[in-house]
């Protein structure tokens, strides 16, 4: 009797076992994919002035919310993922010319050129020079589908190639891309500015690429000439509280560090007679263990400090990651700035996003815009399970650059009027 009553229970057991296995397997998925995040605007931070009133009425995704794919777009990691992996759905293939420009140090830097595909909203010649992220170049798929949207958009767009990412192209002298070295991309602007000396510029960078564009902007103010708005996109501001975030285990930091390096490890390798061969006249602090260190090193730190400082004379880690970051030259550009980031960025460290934030209270021309979503130069949208071929984020900085374009049309017709009048008078 016993043993029949044991042998009806069982299946009732198995059966709460069941239940609580899928349970928790959805309470994963849930937590995993961050399906109860809410979707709502962007969080702005900007000072209240006639250009932030004009821009919060001419930019609608400014106060529009933002909506990811329903399934995994509310999850960072999985917008980083399709980034890094797939870049974007559909991609186009724009047509373009490529230039090369020999450097000083004997460096070829090259960069691609395309024209714009329609007249701009405004009549105007305006380019946008655009620095892509780390090791990245015209040919990344999220590079192409934001090019593509902006000649469509009467844009003329120029695209850095980061020296030494192109693996067609072999370098020329023992140096590659850093952090924050503008040398590369200053050539380039140089060279559309003098090529088409009627053309106004709209500055982009991403990730690596935004720190690259801020700082050569601050550099100098003969840089911000011809120069109407710049905008970076999920770059991390100081690469000395970067990197230190980068070796902690929240958010997979750790393991992301990990990636970078490793990509960043056949980069540098691949360049390998150019930069440690016997003919080459490497840097006197350039050792031969630093190769050996290179094949052990694990993350982005102990590749910078065995080798990338090494290429440009720093004495020390830190005085390179202070030297190459954007953040002591923010204060110093004057033109529009709209500094682009997402809450939900595993690359850049909440901490990190303190920056934006103060800068945006103090200067007038400093917009912040902080989407609840979108990953790290992700930004994908869509309804349920597939995404659009084009981002909020490509969308984003186009609709921001035709209002700038607009709203200094606008002062000019001002300024003309005014001049009118007091001619009359």
């Amino acid at each position: 009797m016993n043993a029949m009553l044991e042998t009806t229970e069982l299946p009732a057991v198995f059966d709460g076992v069941k239940l609580a296995a899928v349970a928790a397997v959805l309470y994963v998925i849930v937590r995993c994919l961050n399906l109860k995040s809410p979707t709502a605007p962007p969080d702005l931070y900007f000072q209240d002035s006639g250009l932030s009133r004009f821009l919060l009425k001419s930019c609608p995704l400014l106060t529009k919310e933002y909506i990811p794919p329903l399934i995994w777009g509310k999850s960072g990691h999985i917008q980083t993922a399709l980034y890094g992996k797939m870049g974007r759905v559909r991609s186009p293939h724009p047509y373009g010319h490529r230039k090369f420009i020999t450097m000083s140090d004997g460096a070829t830097s090259t960069f691609d050129l395309f024209e714009p595909l329609a007249e701009h909203c405004v009549g105007d010649d305006v380019t946008m020079v655009i620095c892509p992220g780390i090791a990245n170049h015209s040919e990344k798929q999220y590079i192409r589908t934001f090019v593509d949207y902006a000649q469509k958009n009467g844009y003329r767009c120029a695209v850095l190639n980061h020296l030494g990412a192109l693996p067609n192209i072999e370098l020329t002298s023992p140096r590659m891309f850093t952090y924050g070295c503008t040398w590369e991309f200053g050539a380039m602007v140089n060279y559309i500015k003098k090529t088409y000396p009627m053309t106004q510029l709209v500055v982009v960078g991403f990730s690596l690429g935004g720190n690259i564009v801020c700082k050569y902007l601050g550099e100098t103010q003969a840089n911000q000439e011809k120069v109407l708005c710049c905008v970076s996109v999920c770059q991390g501001y100081s690469a000395l509280r970067a990197q230190e975030t980068f070796m902690q285990w929240d958010q997979c930091r750790r393991f992301y560090n990990f990636l970078m390096a490793d990509n960043m490890k056949k980069i540098i390798l691949s360049h390998r007679q150019a930069l440690f061969g016997d003919h080459v006249k490497k840097p006197q602090s350039l050792e031969d263990t630093d190769l050996s260190r290179l094949y052990t090193a694990t993350s982005l730190m102990q590749i910078d400090d065995n080798v990338m400082r090494k290429f440009h004379g720093y004495n020390s880690l830190k005085e390179y990651y202070e030297e190459e970051s954007c953040m002591r030259y923010l204060h110093r550009i004057y033109v529009p700035l709209m500094l682009v980031n997402a809450a939900d960025d595993p690359l850049v460290h909440e901490s990190l996003l303190t920056i934006p934030k103060a800068l945006s209270e103090k200067r007038e021309n400093v917009m912040f815009v902080l989407p609840l979503h979108g990953g790290h130069l992700g930004f994908f949208e869509g309804s349920v399970l597939f995404p659009e071929p084009l981002t909020w984020m490509d969308k984003l900085v186009v609709e921001y650059a035709n209002a700038i374009c607009q709203w200094e049309r606008n002062k000019s017709q001002c300024s003309d009027t005014e001049q009118m009048e007091a001619e009359l008078e």
